[in-house]
């Protein structure tokens, strides 16, 4: 049953993985080219392009929502290691384990229930120098909720488990 699972589980895990990183380093590439955009034309042409400052604020925090998710697929997360690597090796997993329900619990409340009341209540709300709704940067929540929802269910089966479905080396050398 469990090469079943892991044969299902393992390119899922993959291409959740794959899928935040590579959304995270595009919006970290286009704001960087943003950024040096609005360096070039306040300076050098002395007419600044008014719309960069809003555009980078609003996808750094699509960022900081992308990159949550993706540091739990990488398991690089902060509060995963600094618990979860002492004691005993039955210790480690239940620890492991009641981390990853707590942050599966957050993630629905918080980011999924939470994130979509704010979106929905800001949606009427337009931004002052784009003119976009606010429910579309405040839905990078509820968005990123899923998606730890979904990493964090396939964590907590491999904490149960006790097979790893992304290698190390390997997520190296594919992220």
């Amino acid at each position: 049953m469990n090469a079943a699972q892991a044969s299902f589980l393992r390119p899922f895990k993959k291409g959740l993985t794959v899928t935040t990183g590579a959304i995270g380093g595009v919006l970290l590439v286009v704001m960087f080219l943003l950024t040096i955009w609005q360096v070039f034309t306040r300076y050098v042409l002395n007419d600044p392009a008014t719309f960069t400052e809003e555009l980078v604020r609003y996808m750094l925090i699509w960022l900081a929502f992308i990159g949550g998710a993706y540091a739990f697929a990488t398991r690089q997360h902060m509060a995963l290691s600094l618990f979860s690597h002492s004691g005993p090796k039955r210790r480690q997993q239940v620890v492991k384990t009641v981390i990853d329900v707590l942050v599966l619990v957050f993630a629905v409340l918080i980011l999924v229930v939470g994130g979509s009341r704010l979106a929905l209540s800001a949606a009427p709300n337009v931004s002052a120098l784009l003119g976009i709704s606010r429910g579309i940067v405040y839905g990078m929540a509820p968005i990123s909720g899923v998606l730890i929802v979904l990493i964090q269910l396939v964590n907590i089966w491999e904490d149960v488990t006790g097979v790893e479905l992304l290698d190390k080396e390997i997520e190296e050398e594919e992220l």
